[in-house]
């Protein structure tokens, strides 16, 4: 059994319409990103998927709230590359906007005057970004946090964790491509935790009657031997 105390990161794509904001008649050309982050209730790519069936999760609406977000340290990134910094949100303040709604997390912000901020902007307007990725922890092993759901289609196994107590966002990623479950050795390792069947829970030992038993077999000796 895996330790239900053990936080888990993970990183999940979104698949999402990156936008620019429209300027105003007369205004300079905006540079402000927008989109979303994380998309509630919708599966993500598959965590595995061979030919017995596969593992997608899901954010569960409710499972990441504004109170959460506006404790963490979030960094707007470009490709995964912390390097690529666009944007910041420390404990609620920064340069890096959102607000949760009932399809998910939304941002926005004002892409830097700098080689990456050009390039993000640039990439953006054309459409070469399909989308974002986050990064999350959560309990994976506490049935409180995630929930396994498992259903067989055409004799192939569909297994659904759905995710619904996040516990920490570390950053939003605009990027062209999911961040495959395999593209770490950290995320291998936890792929593969996932597929080790769980071994059943001990049972609970009742003392008490442990004790009692004890006492009622130590007086069944003793009158063997003195009868």
């Amino acid at each position: 059994m895996k330790d239900k105390k053990t936080l888990i990161r993970r990183q999940m794509f979104t698949p999402t319409q990156l936008q620019v904001r429209e300027a105003a008649e007369g205004e300079a050309p905006s540079r402000t990103i927008t989109g979303y982050a994380v998309l509630f209730d919708t599966p993500s790519a598959p965590l595995w998927q061979d030919e017995d069936g596969e593992a997608r999760e899901v954010i569960a609406k409710g499972a990441i709230t504004r109170d959460l977000l506006d404790g963490c340290d979030i960094k707007m990134t470009m490709f995964h590359n912390r390097q690529l910094l666009l944007a910041r949100s420390k404990e609620g303040e920064g340069t890096l906007s959102y607000e949760v709604d009932d399809t998910g997390v939304k941002f926005s912000f004002d892409a830097p005057n700098t080689a990456d901020g050009d390039k993000a902007l640039e990439l953006v307007r054309r459409g070469d970004l399909g989308g974002c990725s986050f990064a999350f922890t959560t309990r994976y092993y506490d049935d409180a946090c995630v929930e396994r759901v498992s259903k067989v289609v055409n004799t192939r196994t569909e297994i659904t964790y759905r995710v619904k107590a996040v516990t920490g966002v570390y950053d939003f990623t605009i990027t062209d491509n999911p961040a495959y479950p395999d593209t770490s050795v950290e995320a291998r390792e936890f792929v593969e935790g996932l597929k080790e069947p769980e071994a059943p829970e001990a049972p609970k030992v009742d003392e008490k009657k442990l004790q009692e038993q004890l006492r009622e077999m130590r007086c069944a000796a003793q009158r063997t031997i003195f009868e």
